[in-house]
């Protein structure tokens, strides 16, 4: 574990930002229909309902060295092929930032369909900013999110043609934010479009809360893990926090009394835990998992680098648990049903080229009782 006698241990405010909300682009119509579930066993019958595996990761498109991005994703692949079968990934889900650097269809074969030919489960994604940013200088106009929408939210599994051959069939999400349903976990997924700090709609924000309270009924039976791109809380030198991603979360929380069980994000190329006690002595994990592959990675800020502050009333109960900030890497998790309710298991794993394999770099555990 990390010791924090130099380093941040809590998350930092990056100061003087500009605003770039004028970034932000307009949704895709959805491709399904609301309230925008995804049935896991549409997508692999037969999942087990006492033990559920799969990956998670963030930030793997790389433009000047993909290598990171084969790098990670070898070493997912063998993990799926090696594990005991009780304890075999089952499908990623990926937290965006695909491809780099404006979501352009001509990005998908060389940074997504080439360096996971090889993974054998399904992907699912959120979109990142890069995902869902468009190039002005393509010679041929497009919408925000439309290769993004043609890879993951198809109406039915097809062949993709992106300009390279892959075998892997499009999937079948039903819209940019959306929930995937399975029998030990459920998994919100939210949009948080293209500005630095993330931007989430009215009406997607309405649905958020709606998701919250629908998936709160099927406690304590089902976990629930929320998945968004920006990070709110990290202690990065690139990005630091998001202020519009907290006050969306903490206002939500407040007017519903809910929380899931973990947020995750990316959008910062590293990997950080955060643990949050709240006025309900409920602790609620956070993680950063964002090195997947982009070759840029983001160092934990200096306590004295004068950029940054960490001095804010909203970080009074959040504490950085442990941190990579060096290495590329991704998470495996693992929900499993016991006779005293539901555990959630998280392991991070990191490596570089010079290592032979990837390196069990943080491990924790969450119980959900009944």
């Amino acid at each position: 574990m990390t010791t924090f006698n130099t380093l941040q241990a809590k998350p930092v405010f990056k100061l003087d930002q500009p605003d770039d909300i004028y970034k932000f682009q307009p949704l895709p119509s959805p491709t399904g229909l609301y309230p925008y579930h995804l049935s896991i066993n549409k997508i692999l019958p037969g999942v087990d309902d006492q033990k559920i595996v799969f990956h998670m990761v963030g930030d793997t498109g790389s433009v000047r060295h993909p290598e990171n991005i084969q790098l990670v994703a070898a070493e997912m692949s063998k993990q799926y092929e090696m594990a005991a079968i009780t304890d075999k990934p089952q499908f990623l889900y990926h937290l965006g930032d695909i491809v780099y650097n404006h979501g352009e269809s001509a990005c998908y074969n060389q940074q997504f369909f080439s360096p996971y030919k090889n993974y054998p489960g399904p992907i699912f994604a959120i979109a990142g900013n890069h995902d869902s940013d468009v190039n002005p200088a393509n010679p041929v106009p497009y919408h925000s999110l439309e290769a993004f929408t043609k890879v993951f939210c198809d109406t039915v599994s097809n062949p993709v043609n992106l300009g390279g051959d892959t075998d892997r069939m499009s999937m079948i999400q039903p819209n940019i934010y959306w929930t995937l349903k399975t029998p030990l976990i459920n998994i919100i997924g939210l949009h948080s479009n293209v500005p630095k700090f993330g931007v989430i709609t009215a009406e997607q924000r309405k649905w958020f809360i709606e998701e919250l309270k629908a998936n709160d009924q099927e406690r304590p039976e089902k976990a629930l893990l929320l998945c968004l791109h920006h990070a709110p809380y990290s202690a990065d030198i690139n990005h630091g926090s998001s202020l519009p991603m907290i006050e969306l979360l903490e206002g939500v929380f407040e007017e519903t009394g809910m929380k899931p069980d973990m947020v995750l994000s990316g959008h910062v190329h590293n990997y950080q835990r955060f643990n949050k006690v709240y006025s309900d002595n409920k602790v609620l994990t956070y993680i950063v998992a964002g090195a997947g592959g982009f070759d840029e990675l983001h160092a934990v800020a200096q306590p004295d680098d004068e950029r940054f502050t960490n001095e804010d009333p909203l970080f009074d109960h959040i504490q950085l648990v442990n941190y990579c900030d060096s290495k590329h890497g991704f998470l495996k998790i693992a929900v499993e049903k016991t006779t005293e309710g539901l555990t959630i298991t998280g392991q991070y794993y990191a490596l570089t080229a010079q290592d032979d394999q990837a390196t069990l770099t943080d491990q924790f555990s969450l119980n959900i009782t009944n």
